[in-house]
């Protein structure tokens, strides 16, 4: 895949507070990144220099090759913001198709798909409805939409799933896959790591305004794995001890096991089925983002800043 955007040692400070110091990154098109820390991590700043909102005070940003120009680039561009920018006293359709022109659209263009996203997304029926009198997520939805409806290359959402309930969040993120696979480049930008790992294929991790891991999702979660698996027997049998493996947890007939690097899981599975036990399901246990994360920046308060799913 070709680069659509290359950030080189891009650094932002306000008086003594290093919100971005010295990152370096490469997004590939088409491809649906994610850009994760606590909050107070530097992402939202990181962002509003790759849209021109802030001007970093040393490094680079490359968009397709050239340097980034925010009068003539911006249009290739559609940024959602955390803070919503939407006109509260304004009707919604007029506010979307006015969005859709400040973009570069025709009026005739603008109505057109305007109306088609507000048809997808069943909101038709709001198109004189004020922005005051929209919930949360009925204005998280519109925001998506006069943030996409351009057709731009590179989509950049901040937080798109807040305030969202679980319908809504699978439609935003059913329309995020589908514009990455028409070609449109996604940057996610969370600290929410359970999305990120549904929804990103490569991911840079910042912390404190610096970047502290960068790769593909699969690639990371192989790099911090532990050797741990889960064996699952038909029955709550016991097994016996063996070299190749230390027994981590056990619940009834599940079992938590970690295995020695001099073994493989074939000298597992063979000890097993030497000693009569029926192997229901076996598999491994990689890690979770938000695991791999504490254990680079343990002991720092940043970590609990980190919202984790209800159980």
């Amino acid at each position: 895949m070709n680069t659509i955007l290359e950030v080189q040692h891009l650094r932002k400070y306000f008086a003594t507070q290093k919100a971005v110091d010295d990152i370096s990154l490469s997004i590939q098109k088409g491809s649906i990144f994610g850009l994760l820390g606590p909050n107070g991590a530097g992402k939202t700043t990181l962002i509003r220099m790759i849209t021109g909102i802030f001007y970093p005070d040393s490094g680079s940003i490359l968009l397709n090759g050239s340097p980034f120009n925010p009068t003539t680039d911006i249009q290739k561009i559609g940024y959602m913001p955390e803070e919503r920018g939407l006109y509260k006293k304004m009707k919604i359709g007029e506010q979307a198709l006015y969005l859709a022109q400040l973009k570069g659209l025709s009026k005739k263009e603008a109505f057109e798909k305007v109306k088609y996203w507000f048809e997808k997304f069943e909101m038709a029926g709001w198109w004189n409805k004020k922005v005051e009198d929209l919930s949360k997520g009925m204005s998280q939805k519109l925001q998506f939409v006069t943030t996409v409806l351009h057709e731009p290359d590179l989509i950049i959402l901040d937080e798109p799933f807040s305030g969202l309930d679980p319908i809504n969040s699978n439609l935003i993120k059913e329309e995020i896959f589908k514009l990455a696979q028409n070609g449109s480049t996604i940057i996610f930008s969370t600290h929410r790591m359970e999305q990120v790992e549904e929804i990103c294929d490569h991911i840079v991790l910042v912390n404190k305004g610096t970047k502290i891991l960068d790769g593909s999702v699969a690639a990371i979660k192989q790099n911090f794995k532990e050797h741990l698996f889960k064996l699952t027997l038909a029955v709550p049998e016991h097994i016996p001890k063996h070299p190749s493996f230390d027994i981590m947890q056990k619940k009834d007939n599940e079992w938590i096991i970690k295995i020695d690097n001099n073994y493989s899981t074939n000298d597992v599975l063979l000890h097993c089925i030497q000693n009569h036990q029926t192997i229901v399901a076996f598999h491994e246990i990689l890690p979770s983002l938000n695991e791999i994360f504490i254990r680079l920046v343990e002991g720092t308060p940043l970590t609990r800043q980190f919202e984790t799913p209800s159980l």
